[in-house]
C-alpha cells in the first residue's frame, strides 16, 4: 500500500477530505439534491428514514481541466438515482460506510479497501449509500471516448465499463493509490493553487491509462488487438509496427518497411490484418490521427493546426480534417479550442 493510500486510510474516519473545497454542506434533502445535482447531474435523492432523520450531505470538489477529484459524504441511508450520467464517468472509492450500486443489470456492494465502482455515462445507475463517504474521480466523457478511439483504431463511440473495481487486484490498487495522491496534492495546493499545464496533462494521461488499460470495458479486446497484445506478436510484426511509429511523419514506403521487418510485403500485409485487425495504411493513419489529437490536447494557444498536421505527415488537410472528425467526433479546431478554454 502506498504512502498516499495509508495517509488517506488513516485520516478518512477522523475528518472529511478536501475541506477547503467545500461546495455543499446541508442537512436538507432537497437542497442537497439541487446543489449536488448542479455539480454532477440531476438526480433523485431519497433518505430511507421518514422526515430525513439523521440526514446530512457534504460535497467538496477540486476541479481540473477535464476531470475533478471529489469528496462526497451522506449521513444516514439514502437512495440516489441519477439514471444515466450522460456527460462523464465516475470512479467511486469508498472511504467509510458502504454502498450498494446497481448499474444496468448488474449489482455490486462497495466498501473500503475491497470494492470500488466505475459508472459509465450510458448505463443507468441507482445507488444506496449507508453512512457512506467516497473519494470520487469525475472524468469528462469526451476525453475517455476519444482516448479509447486512439488506442483501439476505431471511431469514437460509447465506452461502457464493468462497474466493479477490485481494490485487491493490482490495477485496482494502482487506481486507488493515484486517486489518493491526487487528493493529497489538491489539499496541499488549496483552492488558490494551480497544477502546472505539464502536471495537469500527466495526471489526465495517468487517469485515462488506469481506466482504459486497467479496467475491463467494451473496447478492451479491440485495444488489445490493435496494440498487438491479443496474442504473442511475431518479432517481424513488432519491428514493422515500431518502424511505422518511429517514421509516422514520413510517406509510407512498403519496401523499406519490409526491409525493417525482415519479411516480405505480402506477409506484412497479411500479418497486420491478422494481428492488428487493420491494414498497414490504416494503422499509419490512426497513428497520425492519435498523434495530432495528443498534440492539440496540450498545444499552446498560438499553435498552428496546419503546422502540426504537416509535421505528422499529413499532406491533404481536407482529408485529414474529415478523418479526424470521423474518428474523434469533432474538428481539430474544436479540440484546440477546448484545450484553450
Amino acid at each position: 500500500m502506498s504512502a498516499a493510500v495509508q495517509e488517506v486510510s488513516a485520516r478518512a474516519s477522523a475528518a472529511e477530505r478536501l475541506a477547503d473545497f467545500a461546495c455543499v454542506t446541508t442537512d436538507d434533502v432537497d437542497e442537497a439534491a439541487e446543489q449536488i445535482g448542479r455539480i454532477f447531474c440531476p438526480h433523485d435523492l431519497t433518505p430511507s428514514r421518514p422526515r430525513a432523520a439523521g440526514f446530512s450531505a457534504r460535497h467538496n470538489c477540486a476541479a481540473f481541466a477535464g476531470f475533478s477529484i471529489n469528496y462526497v459524504a451522506y449521513g444516514g441511508s439514502v437512495s440516489i438515482d441519477p439514471g444515466c450520467l450522460e456527460r462523464f464517468f465516475l470512479v467511486q472509492v469508498p472511504l467509510t460506510g458502504s454502498a450498494r450500486i446497481r448499474a444496468g443489470a448488474g449489482e455490486l456492494d462497495a466498501s473500503p479497501g475491497r470494492t470500488a465502482s466505475l459508472l459509465s455515462p450510458t448505463i443507468p445507475t441507482r445507488m444506496m449509500w449507508a453512512d457512506c463517504a467516497q473519494a470520487i474521480l469525475l472524468l469528462d466523457r469526451r476525453l475517455v471516448e476519444q482516448r479509447a478511439a486512439a488506442l483501439s483504431g476505431r471511431a469514437a463511440c460509447a465506452v461502457e465499463f464493468d462497474a466493479a473495481i477490485d481494490l485487491d487486484a493490482p490495477s485496482g490498487r494502482r487506481l486507488q493509490s493515484s486517486l489518493a495522491e491526487l487528493m493529497l496534492i489538491a489539499e496541499r495546493l488549496g483552492p488558490s493553487g494551480r497544477l502546472s499545464p505539464v502536471a495537469m496533462f500527466d495526471w489526465r494521461e495517468a487517469m485515462l491509462d488506469h481506466l482504459l488499460n486497467g479496467q475491463r470495458h467494451g473496447l478492451s479486446d479491440a485495444i488489445r488487438t490493435f496494440s498487438g497484445q491479443a496474442e504473442r506478436l511475431p518479432r517481424a510484426l513488432r519491428a514493422a509496427r515500431d518502424h511505422l511509429a518511429d517514421n509516422a511523419g514520413e510517406p509510407l514506403d512498403l519496401v523499406q518497411l519490409a526491409c525493417a521487418s525482415g519479411i516480405g510485403i505480402r506477409a506484412l500485409q497479411l500479418g497486420f490484418r491478422r494481428h492488428f485487425g487493420v491494414s498497414i495504411s490504416q494503422m499509419l493513419l490512426d497513428m497520425r490521427l492519435a498523434g495530432l489529437h495528443a498534440r492539440l490536447a496540450q498545444a499552446a494557444p498560438d499553435a498552428s493546426i496546419t503546422g502540426i498536421a504537416f509535421d505528422l505527415g499529413f499532406t491533404h488537410l481536407g482529408r485529414m480534417a474529415g478523418a479526424y472528425r470521423e474518428k474523434f467526433g469533432e474538428t481539430p479546431s474544436a479540440t484546440l479550442r477546448r484545450r484553450m478554454s
